[in-house]
């Protein structure tokens, strides 16, 4: 380092923060296969040396990067209100629970990434919805809810399908949601 150049502190948080969040929108953008690590690292603004160090490999990152959105939502949103919440986020595209689900969309069929995928939708959303219901079947019905989650992310996020694609946040839901509460309501 030349004398006249202050030394930088390098600050861990802020680094890992970065690099979560570069790597969020490039798996969003591209899928898992399509980002490589130094993308990651240029768009965080450090030296691809600092992913290994915070993170071991590009799939933990991915694991990070997808555990961040859906875990957060599901932590902090009653089961209740988990599938409304999380087709508010996707449809309004506007935080890291959406980028999840984009991320998903776009790494399906990678295997690291599907088995990482899978990992956090069964553990999470999917068990957080099966509980609603007190159906046999609850699994199953969570599987359906968060396929046509799923479906509604991939008609509108990838292959923007119009009318679906630009419809109102408020018009899919208020169009969705009595089907999705009817398949998790509980026997009477």
């Amino acid at each position: 380092m030349a004398a006249d150049q202050p030394s930088r502190k390098r600050d861990a948080t802020a680094t890992k923060a970065a690099l979560l969040d570069a790597a969020a929108d490039l798996f969003a953008e591209r899928g898992f296969d399509r980002t490589t690590v130094r993308d990651i690292a240029n768009r965080a603004g450090v030296n691809q040396a600092l992913l290994f160090r915070y993170f071991g490999s590009k799939d933990a990152l991915f694991e990070h990067v997808m555990a961040r959105g859906g875990l957060a939502q599901v932590e902090t949103t009653p089961p209740e209100r988990l599938f409304s919440a999380a087709l508010r986020s996707l449809l309004e595209r506007d935080d890291a629970a959406s980028r999840s689900i984009e991320t998903y969309l776009r790494s399906s069929g990678t295997n690291r990434a599907d088995e990482a995928l899978r990992a956090q939708l069964d553990a999470e959303y999917t068990r957080a919805l099966s509980g609603l219901t007190d159906a046999p079947d609850a699994e199953l019905r969570a599987d359906l809810a968060m396929a046509w989650l799923l479906g509604i992310g991939l008609v509108r996020s990838i292959t923007r399908k119009e009318p679906l694609a630009t419809a109102p946040a408020d018009e899919i839901e208020r169009l969705i949601g009595p089907a999705v509460r009817t398949l998790l309501e509980r026997s009477r």
